[in-house]
């Protein structure tokens, strides 16, 4: 069962890491007026670094908005660190278990409460090795279409410098500048009215997905690929199994 936010934990996450932040980084912040300031909400972001949560939450709360993610279960295990993200308001993910479903009902639960939802659905850091967005996963759409919440792109670039992926010591100097993109809400109007079939959410995500990449490719000035990078598809092509590990070579600034 979701349980909101504590005001303990949101005081003291704030009082210790918003000065921080705003020492420790630059920032280049744009669109948020795309981001309404009430009601519920799903964040579609890309994932370059286990830094870029906190800078999109960065982003978010100077917005007006408590960020609210899905997290691997694992990191609730986690004396510490566990009670804060209880303590502050976060959703647990269930990999590979039936418990997965719990996770989507409880972000359910959020947006129709008002949170403000945030999904990376890569599922995981990118493995492009160029560091574009990958194919996503449809649960975010699946839960637009379901609470006919709106859905907002993100996209991200500088996280992958502060902190590559795998790496544990972040380089600190010299300072980094987070590149951060809000774009208007996505058009899942067509989509609405098909409900959630297979085939219509991933129509739909891929439709979300590609926002997010000409977001980035806005931010970084480049062209993308003309498809998203599959994981699952690279595995098999090179016989290799899980998550397209031997790509992992790339994850430096």
């Amino acid at each position: 069962m979701r349980r909101g936010p504590s005001t303990f934990w949101t005081i003291l996450v704030v009082a210790v890491l918003r000065p921080l932040l705003f020492l420790l980084i630059k920032r280049d912040w744009r669109g948020q007026q795309n981001i309404p300031r009430s009601g519920g909400l799903i964040i579609v972001a890309n994932h370059l670094s286990y830094a870029d949560p906190l800078a999109v939450a960065h982003y978010l709360y100077e917005h007006g908005r408590w960020p609210v993610y899905l997290a691997k279960s694992s990191l609730f295990e986690k004396s510490f660190l566990g009670s804060v993200l209880r303590g502050c308001g976060q959703i647990p993910v269930y990999r590979q278990s039936t418990d997965a479903a719990l996770a989507l009902r409880d972000a359910e639960k959020g947006v129709r409460e008002g949170a403000c939802v945030i999904f990376y659905p890569e599922g995981t850091a990118t493995r492009d090795p160029n560091l574009w967005p990958m194919v996503g996963k449809t649960g975010a759409v699946r839960l637009a279409i379901d609470t006919g919440a709106p859905v907002i792109p993100l996209a991200h670039w500088g996280a992958h410098e502060l902190l590559p992926y795998g790496e544990k010591k972040p380089r600190l100097f010299p300072r980094k500048t987070m590149r951060i993109v809000a774009g208007p809400p996505a058009d899942l109007s067509r989509y609405r009215e098909k409900g959630t079939t297979a085939e219509n959410l991933r129509a739909a995500t891929a439709d979300v997905m590609g926002s997010v990449t000409a977001l980035l490719a806005d931010l970084r000035g480049e062209e993308p690929p003309a498809k998203p990078f599959d994981p699952r598809a690279a595995a098999r092509e090179s016989g290799a199994t899980g998550d397209a590990g031997a790509t992992d070579e790339r994850r430096s600034a």
